[in-house]
């Protein structure tokens, strides 16, 4: 039998390669991202399929290539991804929460002291042959207020760094979290606006965070504040940062993520914000860290690599979570509607084929089941075709071997 393949686009870590490669899969591996028809046409007999952020899963994707089953997010967000399309197809979907937080907290940091200290501009007067040595409008961080917009794994982490250095910490987040060392939670955004001398946002892809941030809260923060963002560039109106950075309200702003970003790399970027006084741009790398893009890689592959192997859907973003520890002669997992009954009846058509039931983990999540059965012996095709024939069943694979 052929081995199964597994697609790797965006220029993805090669450790996930390897460690596919290792699991069985043949891997592809290319540098860029691909737009729908072209995604199509390369995932024909593809069974994996790695992206970051560029790389557009959309329902019609999923529907023209049935074969596909799973998709690892090799980044933090998978708005790229339509997820409820995916779970309905059975496709499994990881992701990686905590593998980047590290790198992006410390350019965080980095970028607070470069606008506090107005190292921008003092960089580009002296690259234009200007010595500008003044202390003016330079300024320490020790002491100063950081409002975190997002308290999650990176504005967290954020916020115990941000304390080290002697920042008092405000933070708000829609869900009620704990406060990490000193940090004091606002109960709204506006209290964390109105106290805050410099204000971040880390907060995640989802919809309704888009356009959080506009003229009005650009207008309730402090005079002279400093602003980052680091999350979703969707997230913050950018002609809108751009008028009050150079009405002096905003002091400085530091941006790494954009609206409409660039595909490949080299292309044309174009932003109203370029130009302006210490304004830091950077493109996306936020977690772009050679030790973070690794540990992604890594981690990543290894859940598709579980799931393939033993049917593992830890911290999948869109099914039920199950692990199966042990082994036994064979193994089959079922995606199925959440329904009553069907474990019941998988379990009598095992019977029927006399089997035994060595270990059995169900799990649900809304509309699905997922179902992990370890039983005494082969499998035969018989059973797998009465499986597959039940009306509830979404995906049924036989693990450890090719999708079914």
């Amino acid at each position: 039998m052929d081995r199964p393949r597994a697609l790797l686009l965006e220029n993805i870590d090669p450790v996930a390669a390897e460690l596919l490669g290792a699991a069985g899969y043949e891997t592809e591996s290319v540098r860029g991202a691909l737009d729908e028809d072209d995604l199509v046409a390369a995932l024909d007999g593809v069974e994996v399929l790695g992206i970051r952020s560029k790389t557009q899963v959309t329902a019609d994707v999923l529907r023209r290539r049935p074969g596909l089953a799973a998709v690892g997010a090799f980044c933090i967000g998978t708005n790229q991804i339509d997820l409820r399309a995916a779970a309905e197809a059975g496709v499994a979907v990881f992701n990686a929460p905590y593998s980047n937080t590290r790198s992006v907290v410390e350019m965080a940091i980095a970028e607070i002291i470069i606008l506090a200290r107005r190292l921008v501009d003092r960089d580009r007067a002296l690259h234009a042959g200007t010595w500008d040595k003044s202390a003016a409008g330079s300024h320490e961080i020790r002491g100063r207020t950081l409002g975190i917009v997002g308290y999650g794994n990176i504005g967290s982490q954020l916020s115990v760094l941000a304390e080290a250095l002697g920042m008092r910490v405000l933070f708000y987040d829609l869900e009620d979290k704990l406060a990490l060392g000193n940090a004091q939670r606002c109960d709204s955004l506006e209290e964390l606006l109105e106290r805050a001398e410099t204000v971040t946002l880390h907060v995640d892809g989802r919809a309704g965070n888009a356009g959080l941030f506009g003229a009005e809260q650009f207008s309730r923060m402090r005079r002279r504040s400093l602003f980052l963002n680091l999350s979703r560039g969707f997230v913050v109106d950018h002609e809108a940062l751009r008028d009050h950075v150079l009405s002096g309200h905003v002091a400085g702003a530091a941006v790494d993520v954009f609206p409409d970003e660039p595909r490949e790399q080299g292309d044309a970027f174009t932003s109203v914000l370029r130009g302006l006084p210490n304004v830091i741009l950077t493109p996306h790398v936020g977690g772009s860290t050679q030790e973070a893009q690794h540990d992604i890689g890594r981690f990543v592959a290894g859940k598709l690599a579980d799931y393939a192997g033993a049917g593992t859907t830890t911290l999948s973003v869109n099914l039920p979570t199950v692990a199966l520890h042990g082994s036994s002669a064979a193994r089959f997992a079922l995606l199925h509607r959440n329904v009553p009954g069907v474990l019941a009846r998988v379990d009598a058509l095992v019977g029927e084929h006399g089997l035994n039931v060595d270990g059995q983990v169900l799990a649900t999540r809304g509309e699905l089941g997922y179902a992990v059965t370890d039983v005494s012996a082969a499998l035969p095709a018989d059973l797998l075709d009465a499986l597959r024939a039940l009306p509830e069943t979404v995906r049924l694979t036989t693990v450890g071997t090719r999708t079914g």
